[in-house]
Parts: structure tokens; C-alpha cells; sequence
């Protein structure tokens, strides 16, 4: 009997043991210890890593404090679902009273954050990504020089030199001329002088050796007369094409603007994303030239600057004050005939700006880099692959040209040369 007592004894034990561990197990706080797991997934971090740079990188950076505070360790300071409800509504919040938000609040000025409407999961990549970037610390990579090799629009743009390259044909042509004529009138200078120390000519010879050389007769002639008009007809209809040709190309073209807006500040030191300002240049035909409230996003906090101090920012107050556009010069401008859509080039064909904008976070005043002429247009269709990666619209188009070709399909393959395509 005693000996059944304790077998019961032992398996209520034993019972109530597993029911602690299924408690442990399934309770809410374990769950909620999952939730707030940063991922390690090199897809997530990536997925995190184009959401920070396209909305977050103009106000933060991991490792320094930029507008706002450096993001480093910040899934150590706070809990996943407040990091989560902050980054959705961050004077929600701090008008909680929450003591962090409230104090993170009065230190950044009173500053108030953006809004964004970002799944959980999107909030939950961008910390993994700053977690990343707090463990493993991107180094930048060197700039490329001209001895990197020229990018398609560099080289397209060189190849609109070619009226340069003629005049320099036709100078080195016309040099080498003279050096030919110099040579030639020693040669007859040294035969003419050792012809007549001879002193065996006869008259005739004689007078064919020390003949002079008439330069008025020689000018006259219908050989140098035709071989001059032949010069002149031949430059003035090269000066007349090249200038048929440029009508309407603005490569270079750099206005004044009414603010004196530094690319290289803002793109170039600070690396603020250009979809930060262009908002519409992956989802719309235009880039879009951004308003003045999106300047304020920054210059509501920052009223000075290293190069142009308080005059040119005091211009944006005013504008925002007056409720008055500012008005600035259009650089890059298609013809009416023209179709182009950013969108399509940006969002889906991965085309970088530099491609067509040039370096333009370097440019100190922004001036049109490329031809922007249709040659220029169908040179590079000509010659860029289509990014197909990921996207099901060119599988069957892919399949297609893979069966009649062994090189990477480029724009041209999928019509990039058809007329209705710019011209609708």
C-alpha cells in the first residue's frame, strides 16, 4: 500500500513538474522575448538598411549624433514595442509622460520626429540593421577617379568633342605643313648653292637653278585659289553642322539659383539620400523639386551653415512665412516630344543619378552633366542590361532571348529603340 502512496506521490510530481515547464514554455513573456529578437538575416538587414538611408538617414546615424540622437544600442536603452510605438508616433508618446521619450524630447530641442506609418516588421528590419551597423561599422569605400574608368554618361558626353578634336586635327595638320615646307626650302637652298659651286651648269640650268620662286604668281593660281575655297567652304560647313546639332543641348548649363543650395553639403557631406527631397523620383514620371516644407524638416532645428550662414536659410523662413514659392531655375528639361519616367528608371531599372545627374554630390552649383540628346538616350539603351533580378514581368522575355542569344538582354532587346516609346 505504502509502496502505491509514493508511486502516486512521484507521478503528481513528475505531472506537476511538466506542467511548470509548459508554462515556462508557452507563457507570454517568453513569446514576448521572440518578438523583440533582432533579426541576423542578411535579407531583413538589407531590407532595414534601404529603409533607414531612404527615411532616417537625414536626421540619424548609427554611431553620431546628427539632427537627432545616434541610433547605436538603442534596442538595449528601449524594448521593441516602444522603439515600434515611437517610430509610428513619437508626440503620442512623449504626451504619454513616458520619462525617456519625454526627456530624449527636451535634449533635441523640442525637435519633433516624423511620423511613419511602417509595419512592425519594417521597424523591426531598420533595427537590425543599426544593430549591424553598431557591431560591424560600414567603412566607405573610395571614391572612383577618372582612372576608375568613366561612367556611360561621361563617356557620352566626351564623344560630343568630337568639333574640339577637329580643330585640333586641322592645327597639327597645318604645323606639320609648315615644318614640311621649311624642310623642303632647305633642301632647295643647299642643292641650289651646291649646284652652282659646281660651275658646270649650262645657261638653261642655270637659269632653272637660280630661279626665284614668285609667291604673288603662286597665290593666283587656280591650284592654291580652289585648295583655299576648298578650305574655307569646309569650315564654315563644319561650324554650320556643329551648330545645327547643339541646338537645344545645354550640357554645362549651370543657373543661378535664388538659394545659394549646396549639393555637395547636403548629398555629398552630410549624404542625405536624394529620395529625401526628390520624394518623387521612384514613384512618379518627375523627380519632383521639393517645397519649402521639406527644407524646414531640418532648418527648423538647423539656422546656420558653414559656407553660407544665416542669409540664404533665412531665405527659406521667409518663403515659409509669406507662404510664397521659391523659384527655382529648372537645369535638366526635356522637349515636349520626349516621354520619360524616372520611376521606371530609378525604381525599376536600378539606374543610379550619377548615371545621367553626374557626380552630383560633389557639385557646389548643380549644372546639367550629360547630352541628354536622343543619341545620347539610345547609346545607352544600346548598352545597359535589363535588370530582370527578382522581377517576374521579364521571365518569359528572358526565356525568350536566352534561346537566340548567349549575352545578357539589354534595353534594346525588349524594344528600348522603338520610336512610340519616347515619342507617344
Amino acid at each position: 500500500m505504502l509502496k502505491h502512496i509514493n508511486t502516486v506521490a512521484y507521478c503528481k510530481t513528475v505531472l506537476l513538474g511538466l506542467l511548470i515547464l509548459s508554462a515556462s514554455i508557452f507563457s507570454p513573456a517568453v513569446y514576448a522575448q521572440d518578438a523583440n529578437a533582432i533579426s541576423t538575416d542578411p535579407a531583413v538587414i538589407q531590407q532595414g538598411e534601404a529603409l533607414f538611408k531612404a527615411n532616417c538617414k537625414v536626421c540619424h546615424a548609427v554611431n553620431e549624433q546628427v539632427v537627432g540622437p545616434a541610433l547605436a544600442k538603442v534596442y538595449e536603452r528601449q524594448n521593441m514595442d516602444w522603439i515600434i510605438a515611437f517610430v509610428r508616433n513619437s508626440q503620442k508618446v512623449i504626451q504619454s509622460g513616458d520619462p525617456y521619450a519625454v526627456e530624449l524630447y527636451n535634449k533635441f530641442n523640442k525637435t519633433e520626429m516624423t511620423a511613419f506609418d511602417f509595419s512592425d516588421d519594417e521597424i523591426k528590419s531598420i533595427i537590425a540593421y543599426v544593430k549591424q551597423e553598431t557591431e560591424n561599422p560600414t567603412v566607405a569605400a573610395p571614391v572612383a577617379t577618372a582612372t576608375d574608368g568613366a561612367t556611360p554618361a561621361e563617356g557620352s558626353a566626351s564623344a560630343g568633342m568630337s568639333s574640339e578634336y577637329f580643330y585640333i586635327i586641322l592645327v597639327v595638320l597645318f604645323v606639320v605643313l609648315v615644318l614640311i615646307l621649311i624642310v623642303l626650302g632647305l633642301i632647295v637652298s643647299v642643292l641650289t648653292k651646291f649646284l652652282n659651286q659646281q660651275g658646270n651648269l649650262d645657261e638653261a640650268d642655270k637659269e632653272i637653278v637660280n630661279s626665284k620662286t614668285d609667291l604673288g604668281a603662286f597665290m593666283k593660281s587656280k591650284a592654291f585659289v580652289g585648295f583655299a575655297i576648298f578650305i574655307f567652304v569646309t569650315l564654315v560647313a563644319k561650324t554650320a553642322v556643329d551648330g545645327l546639332f547643339s541646338v537645344g543641348i545645354q550640357q554645362g548649363y549651370a543657373p543661378k539659383q535664388p538659394i545659394a543650395f549646396s549639393h555637395q553639403l547636403h548629398a555629398g557631406q552630410l549624404e542625405i539620400d536624394c529620395n529625401y527631397c526628390h520624394t518623387g523620383v521612384r514613384i512618379s514620371k518627375s523627380a519632383n523639386i521639393p517645397s519649402a516644407n521639406i527644407c524646414m524638416n531640418c532648418h527648423s532645428i538647423v539656422k546656420t551653415g558653414p559656407q553660407y550662414g544665416e542669409v540664404e536659410i533665412a531665405k527659406i523662413y521667409k518663403a515659409v512665412e509669406t507662404n510664397t514659392p521659391i523659384e527655382w531655375v529648372r537645369i535638366h528639361n526635356l522637349p515636349d516630344l520626349a516621354y520619360f519616367n524616372h520611376a521606371q528608371h530609378v525604381e525599376v531599372g536600378n539606374v543610379e543619378c550619377q548615371t545621367c545627374h553626374g557626380e552630383i554630390q560633389t557639385m557646389e552649383v548643380v549644372q546639367q552633366h550629360a547630352l541628354l540628346t536622343m543619341g545620347w538616350c539610345i547609346d545607352c539603351h544600346r548598352k545597359t542590361d535589363v535588370n530582370t533580378a527578382d522581377n517576374g514581368y521579364y521571365d518569359k522575355l528572358v526565356e525568350l532571348h536566352n534561346e537566340s542569344s548567349k549575352s545578357p538582354m539589354k534595353v534594346v532587346n525588349i524594344g528600348g529603340l522603338e520610336c512610340s516609346k519616347c515619342h507617344y
